[in-house]
């Protein structure tokens, strides 16, 4: 099929081009999307996802950015951000809750707290969508979303739709088994308990976590999985790595799995302090770290 040069005619209302994904993710950093699609129903994001296909665009789906980092020069591609009224659903229904895509976990959880069901404290502490957490099996020390998940909506890149259940998902470290382009929403599988108690142990793993992380900085979240039976964060402060700066970026010295942005912060400025960190904790460990953070080109 002959590409041309705007595959989205007639979707003017949901698509932008050129759109500065800056303004999007937690590290305030990255170029612009081609094309920046914020559809308001499954009709339209089927639709879009279609022409997709047909031009040959690569597709990408935006949450809360995260634990993203942007290329400079932006993505020549299709992304997708799932942020209207109608991908925001949560439906209770006894012990399970239904939600869509792009809810969002913190705000998720206050909800099941206050309807007394327990199963996603684990992510106290944790920003992002439903559908970012769930392709990632966000979590941590505490446990993760894997564990409360009954069922998957997902859809291909040509706009046909399945369900995912418990019985063929496997969760693993910040993975999962879903090949899918596109998350639509879940059903999550909670337990019913005193609101006040959950309130407790919520409050308990954000303590931790805003007593052991930078959380008020510019930053992506852990930069690197842990390897197993190892802390990642250990090896690159083992490494003498902790508060070195390149550019704007710096390695944090509260969590050296964190990788601040100062103000004039560039893509490459992190890309160049992921490098150096690998090769230092290689040199020290022979230990390659792997990558938990996205990445854009």
């Amino acid at each position: 099929m002959l590409k041309l040069s705007n595959p989205f005619s007639g979707l003017e209302s949901i698509v932008e081009e050129n759109a500065p994904l800056s303004r999007y993710t937690w590290y305030r950093i990255g170029g612009p999307a081609r094309w920046f699609i914020r559809p308001n129903s499954l009709e339209e994001l089927q639709e879009a996802v279609r022409r997709c296909a047909d031009a040959n665009l690569r597709t990408y789906v935006l949450g809360l950015g995260a634990n993203l980092l942007v290329s400079d020069a932006g993505v020549d591609a299709a992304v997708f951000k799932f942020d209207s009224e109608f991908w925001g659903r949560v439906e209770f229904a006894e012990t399970h809750v239904e939600v869509g895509a792009g809810v969002d976990m913190q705000k998720l959880l206050l909800r099941t707290i206050r309807h007394g069901r327990a199963g996603i404290e684990c992510l106290a502490g944790i920003p992002g969508t439903i559908g970012g957490g769930i392709r990632m099996n966000a979590g941590g020390k505490f446990g993760d979303i894997g564990s409360v998940v009954q069922s998957v909506q997902v859809m291909d890149s040509h706009g046909n739709l399945y369900e995912r259940h418990k019985d063929d998902l496997v969760f693993d470290y910040r993975t999962t088994n879903i090949s899918a382009p596109f998350i639509l929403g879940a059903t999550l599988d909670l337990e019913e308990d005193d609101p006040d108690r959950i309130l407790r142990k919520t409050k308990e793993i954000w303590m931790y976590k805003r007593n052991t992380q930078p959380l008020n900085t510019k930053n992506a979240g852990c930069i690197f999985k842990n390897p197993r039976g190892l802390s990642a964060g250990a090896l690159i402060d083992q490494a003498g790595l902790k508060g070195l700066r390149v550019g704007g970026a710096e390695i944090s010295a509260k969590h050296a799995n964190f990788i601040i942005a100062h103000p004039g912060c560039t893509s490459e400025d992190i890309m160049s302090m992921i490098k150096l960190i690998r090769e230092k904790v290689f040199d020290r460990n022979q230990i390659l770290l792997e990558s938990e953070v996205q990445f854009w080109p």
